[in-house]
């Protein structure tokens, strides 16, 4: 893309200031996550391009203060206009990153990197992905997967093999494979292919969304609680039709509430996946938040 410069944030103050000092001077900064930028970065657009326009793009949220405090000015003492970004599900929000091809179509074959992987996989379990956090009780979930009566190919994100004790003992209707470090596309299409999926961050967590399979988010814990607000804000709004049984089974599973006592509502809940991305595809018409982004600068 012409224009854009993207600089590694543990790079030394000075060779940011030097590099930047060779190029013209930016006329649009983009932070993110509540990082302030090295001050001689600052000094050095305050002597050369003192109209430059700072834009902190923050966490995305579901809480409806987001869009009270999205896009508004944040004076600062410098002299430049700097922004908040807040990206976010609502129309007076920064948006969601989207991709327009998303998601692929059932019958596509697996890529490269998950080609060996999928041929192991057994035509009649169901399919659960899992993308979580060190901190999640993983083990005990699978223990209680492991009392349904069905079988499941369990697919584990790369490196979470470190998460489980090494003697941990499954019944054979419970297999679990190891997943390599993929891209992010064999990772969006992987989603798209499972019964269900955990996933966690925010950018899994969207496309968690766009495949349009139940799914929960291991949201990051925080010792002040707020990822509990965090996620009662999205589960509100992801279930806001929703039935009773479905909202009950949603809360649950974001829980880590043992599979036995909700699985049943996975037919309803894929259901309701499929009608809640073709509203967000419809809320993030206009491109989302690169789009917004783009829309906002200008």
């Amino acid at each position: 893309m012409m224009g854009l410069s993207i600089h590694a944030w543990e790079a030394s103050h000075q060779q940011i200031l030097n590099n930047t000092s060779a190029q013209m001077s930016p006329d649009v900064v983009i932070e993110a996550f509540g990082c302030d930028l090295p001050q001689s970065y600052l000094t050095n657009l305050i002597i050369t391009n003192p109209q430059a326009i700072l834009i902190n793009l923050e966490y995305l949220s579901a809480e409806a203060w987001v869009g009270d405090y999205h896009a508004k000015a944040s004076p600062q003492g410098n002299g430049l206009a700097k922004y908040f970004f807040f990206p976010g599900f609502q129309a007076n929000t920064g948006g969601l990153l989207l991709d327009p091809v998303f998601p692929l179509p059932a019958s596509a074959e697996p890529p490269p990197s998950l080609l060996a992987l999928w041929q192991q996989l057994r035509p009649a379990a169901k399919r659960i992905s899992i993308f979580c956090y060190p901190s999640a009780p993983l083990q005990e979930w699978l223990m209680e997967l492991a009392t349904l009566d069905s079988e499941y190919d369990v697919l584990l994100a790369f490196d979470h093999a470190s998460y489980l004790n090494h003697s941990l003992l499954l019944p054979e209707s419970i297999r679990l494979h190891y997943l390599p470090f993929i891209p992010q596309d064999d990772y969006d299409w992987l989603l798209s292919q499972c019964d269900f999926n955990i996933v966690r961050g925010e950018d899994s967590f969207v496309r968690a969304q766009l495949a349009a399979k139940p799914f929960f988010w291991n949201i990051y814990p925080q010792d002040d609680l707020a990822h509990e607000v965090k996620i009662k804000a999205f589960l509100d709004l992801y279930l806001e039709n929703a039935s009773p049984a479905l909202i009950s089974a949603c809360w649950q599973a974001s829980k880590w509430v043992s599979p036995r006592v909700w699985w049943l509502q996975l037919p309803a809940w894929e259901a309701h996946a499929k009608l809640w991305r073709t509203k967000l595809l419809k809320e993030q018409a206009d491109g989302g938040l690169a789009a917004r982004l783009l829309h906002f600068v200008e």
